[in-house]
């Protein structure tokens, strides 16, 4: 014949799972926030130009076309690696004079191409706008979004 779950035994399994799941939780927390803490994703120092990069990257809503690290709209190509697609990421002078003439560029005028909107931006903005890219192209994202184009 099986026992039955008396009051006292439940109680006692309600506050014995509670308190294993709480050390748990307390654990993996710990964990979780030493890993943060001690390992860093970014590659380069975020300074005042990335900021205003970033800046630049939200006022003229980009996200709303191009992904950055597989976020965003999938309209325009993914910029999280475009320093590295253009060979400039070592290259600060190289990546603003690059990125300058391809906005300078824009649009096209290619009938039926996708075109990007002209963008007034100024030269500070422009090179900041370039740090940002690098600094993004540099952030360890531990291999995400995943690239099987080749």
């Amino acid at each position: 014949m099986s026992e039955l779950l008396t009051k006292s035994r439940a109680r006692n399994v309600f506050y014995g799972g509670s308190i294993f799941f709480v050390v748990v939780f307390i654990a993996l927390t710990i964990q979780s926030h030493h890993y943060i803490v001690n390992t860093s994703t970014a590659g380069m120092p975020l300074t005042e130009e990335v900021i205003l990069g970033k800046h630049v990257w939200e006022r003229h809503s980009c996200i709303n076309c191009h992904t950055l690290h597989g976020e965003g709209a999938y309209f325009a190509p993914e910029v999280g690696n475009v320093m590295t697609r253009w060979g400039v990421l070592d290259d600060p002078e190289g990546a603003f004079e690059m990125l300058d003439g391809w906005m300078q560029a824009q649009p096209s005028g290619i009938e039926g191409r996708r075109q990007m909107p002209f963008f007034e931006i100024t030269e500070e903005e422009m090179k900041a706008l370039a740090e940002f890219l690098r600094w993004a192209d540099q952030t360890d994202t531990q291999n995400w979004p995943p690239n099987d184009a080749g």
